[in-house]
């Protein structure tokens, strides 16, 4: 037999569950860190702005994290195999949301940034993982 396409072997079903986890995790992450530097109400007046916070992390980890395995049927086990997935893919996401950042949308990718995010993601990603699996 044919050996599975390259994606077929990196996204299991089981693996549903973690996808929306982890984008609800990056975006609620994303939120505290820009009222961290802006207000609520400048938020409300602004509509548009989060959504563009979220989308050079969200567009980055929707392509590299399939490609690194964060879905894959390992990464559905247990938080184990889980959150260690989570996090190599992250840091590689990570890199290419801050270089879309800077290149594409509104921001910058300043090296205290990028620190930040390499690390509040990881563990964000990994925290909100080694959870599901103990609550599951």
């Amino acid at each position: 037999m044919d050996a599975p396409p390259f994606l077929a072997a990196r996204l299991d079903r089981d693996a549903a569950p973690l996808v929306v986890g982890d984008l609800i995790a990056l975006m609620l992450l994303l939120t505290v860190g820009t009222l961290n530097h802006s207000s609520v109400e400048f938020l409300t007046a602004n509509p548009l702005y989060l959504p563009g916070v979220f989308a050079p992390f969200l567009i980055a980890w929707v392509v590299i994290a399939p490609l690194v395995g964060a879905y894959s049927a390992g990464a559905a086990e247990t938080a184990k195999s889980s959150v260690p997935l989570a996090i190599r893919s992250w840091i590689p996401a990570a890199v290419v949301g801050l270089a879309l950042r800077a290149f594409v949308f509104r921001g910058g990718a300043e090296l205290a940034f990028a620190a930040v995010m390499l690390v509040v993601g990881s563990l964000g990603l990994g925290g909100w993982r080694a959870l599901y699996f103990r609550l599951r």
